[in-house]
């Protein structure tokens, strides 16, 4: 043994002085490695956006998270759609009506289960006279019942609407190449409409379990 054996890389039976070279690797975090694209950060930039605007409006601890979740879903549902021969699914009320319902009747059992007195302040507004107040009632709890409902033929039908118009604009026309600009506008705007749609649909839940 000499001064300079510890230096040797075959010191050791089952040495692991050449692996040490892959220790501070290892060591570093994982998004050191990872390098966002432009898609990333603006997925990034919106989640954080809508998700500082929600948590602001929520009264339930946690449900920020599943409304964030909801327009990210329903958003990608709808840009899928647009895609050249995709299924649009957000244009067919079994998809939306199945994710209007379940968040609609869920807050509804929970505020006429556990807050029945606030849930009942909110059939007759304040201010309404003593002789309108059945009228009041019928109103609010025929609004308050058909809004899933609306939620759901709101999406289905503007995603419809926009698909109607390309689809009659760019099948067999004689004059394809005249009208290759407003099929891009009206790409456009359809691309807006899928983000629009989907921040209403989030926003609206959001405002009715706000309101238990």
């Amino acid at each position: 043994m000499n001064l300079f054996s510890t230096f040797d890389p075959s010191t050791g039976i089952m040495s692991i002085n050449w692996i040490s070279m892959m220790m501070p690797t290892l060591m570093i975090p994982i998004k050191y490695w990872n390098n966002m694209n432009k898609i990333s950060l603006t997925m990034e930039k919106i989640n954080m956006l809508m998700f500082n605007e929600i948590k602001s409006s929520m009264k339930t601890k946690g449900s920020s998270i599943m409304m964030l979740s909801l327009m990210m879903y329903i958003m990608l549902t709808n840009i899928n759609g647009l895609l050249p021969y995709s299924f649009t699914s957000s244009s067919h009320l079994s998809f939306s009506l199945a994710l209007a319902l379940p968040m609609w009747l869920s807050s509804m059992i929970f505020g006429w289960m556990k807050k029945p007195k606030h849930m009942l302040i909110h059939l007759i507004p304040s201010g309404t006279p003593t002789v309108l107040m059945p009228f009041m009632v019928m109103i609010e709890s025929i609004s308050n019942l058909i809004r899933p409902g609306s939620l759901a033929v709101r999406l289905s039908a503007n995603m419809i609407a926009g698909h109607l118009i390309m689809a009659l604009l760019g099948s067999n026309s004689p004059y394809m190449m005249m009208m290759m600009m407003l099929l891009m506008m009206l790409m456009m705007f359809e691309l807006a409409v899928s983000m629009i749609q989907a921040y209403v649909f989030m926003t609206l839940i959001n405002l009715y379990s706000s309101e238990i």
